[in-house]
């Protein structure tokens, strides 16, 4: 195998960008990015993830006086610490605490009294995949996570309030077709509801290149297992780099104004599908041609009969057929009002609606009433959302990603 640089890949490949979108953005704001940063409190929720430890990247590129950051995945941590004390050019606080705990949980409660306020609040901790809709349970899962937990989140913070407080969402939660982008619009309207109290603001945007757990990400897993690679053939996506996705995060939580929506300005000519992706994967990471098959069975079995003189490798593509696929992305709806002006490559949604305390409490009344019903099912819960959005258009074609390679 060649020397393989996955930043090179990706940037060459998948992005198509030498240097960051933002990079006119971070320079033309640096000071008062610095201003706001250098000799703060920091709080990074959900750290350990791509996007999370993008940001906080993005965030050492200053000068913060504490950094305290909080995920449940302790390898994660580890592996964040490992990072970012190898780097070269990152500032670490000396006053940095990973902590491997859950943010629902009574010990951060006591975090947050015993070693805030934070100047800076930020929260990744969030069921990312689309695939995590599989039934009810997975779904009341994803639900509690991504808006339960998030309230409990704000009611802390409204007694010890940042200056900045993101909350990171989706591209997805524009007009949702899939429970996880419909659990980040209702994240999106709950955190609306509170920014008249706590200045608030969040960030849709494309595919993370190559984050955790993701199909890309995913060709790697292959590789060094030598087993197929496999995608649709018929799905475009939006991809910013990882770096790309910290820098967002950063401009939306210390830039923006109580309430507003960041997104990246990308055309649609840029986007790309998985499997061209996959093609020039092979190519770039092995030397290797597409072998392309006809079933999963079949990329399965020339898989293991790869040798060290293979020049063509195993792949299946096929058309996307599992529940919630969004066969095109978009980043704000009919009715958002959008400032392209105030910066180079990022848009900005101005009046994205929001419902009031009042209806916030009614949601999650309902919402918490219908988890407690033992007779529950996946039909029940997404008619119940559809309810408080009212653009949730549910694609369910009995079919999830977990059936596929």
């Amino acid at each position: 195998m060649k020397h393989f640089s996955l930043n090179n890949f990706i940037s060459q490949y998948v992005t198509e960008r030498e240097e960051s979108l933002f990079a006119g953005d971070l320079a033309r704001y640096r000071a008062e990015l610095a201003r706001e940063i250098d000799g703060k409190s920091a709080l990074v929720i959900g750290g350990a993830g791509t996007i999370g430890s993008s940001f906080i990247r993005a965030l050492l590129k200053f000068r913060p006086a504490r950094l305290y950051v909080v995920d449940t995945n302790e390898n994660g941590l580890t592996e964040l610490t490992r990072d970012l004390r190898s780097a070269a050019d990152l500032n670490v606080p000396d006053d940095y605490k990973p902590y491997p705990i859950n943010f629902g949980d009574p010990v951060f409660s006591k975090i947050m009294r015993n070693e805030g306020p934070f100047d800076i609040v930020a929260n990744f901790a969030a069921h990312k995949h689309v695939r995590s809709e599989k039934d009810h349970y997975s779904i009341e899962a994803m639900i509690d996570n991504n808006v339960l937990k998030a309230r409990h989140l704000l009611e802390l913070l409204l007694a010890y309030p940042p200056k900045h407080f993101f909350c990171v969402s989706t591209d997805k939660a524009a007009n949702p077709v899939n429970v996880m982008g419909a659990s980040k619009k209702l994240m999106e309207e709950l955190i609306l509801a509170y920014s008249d109290r706590i200045k608030i603001s969040t960030a849709r945007f494309a595919n993370v290149a190559f984050s955790n757990g993701s199909l890309l990400f995913g060709f790697l897993e292959r590789m060094m297992k030598e087993q197929p690679l496999s995608s649709p053939n018929d799905v475009k996506r939006y991809f910013v780099s990882p770096e790309e996705s910290g820098q967002i995060c950063l401009l939306a939580c210390i830039l923006g104004r109580s309430g507003e929506i960041f997104f990246p300005n990308l055309r649609e000519e840029q986007m790309r599908t998985f499997s061209s992706i996959a093609v020039d994967f092979l190519r770039e990471y092995g030397a290797y041609d597409p072998d392309y098959c006809d079933t999963e069975q079949e990329a399965r079995e020339k898989a293991t009969q790869l040798t060290q003189r293979s020049t063509r490798y195993p792949v299946y593509f096929f058309g996307s057929s599992t529940s919630g696929e969004k066969p095109y992305e978009e980043f704000f709806t009919e009715g958002e009002a959008v400032d392209h002006s105030r910066f180079e490559q990022l848009g900005v949604i101005l009046n994205a609606g929001r419902k009031s305390t009042r209806d916030i409490d009614v949601m999650f009344a309902k919402l918490t009433a219908q988890f407690q019903d033992n007779q529950i099912d996946k039909a029940a819960i997404v008619r119940l959302i559809a309810d408080f959005i009212p653009n949730f258009e549910h694609m369910e074609t009995g079919r999830s990603l977990d059936q596929k390679m």
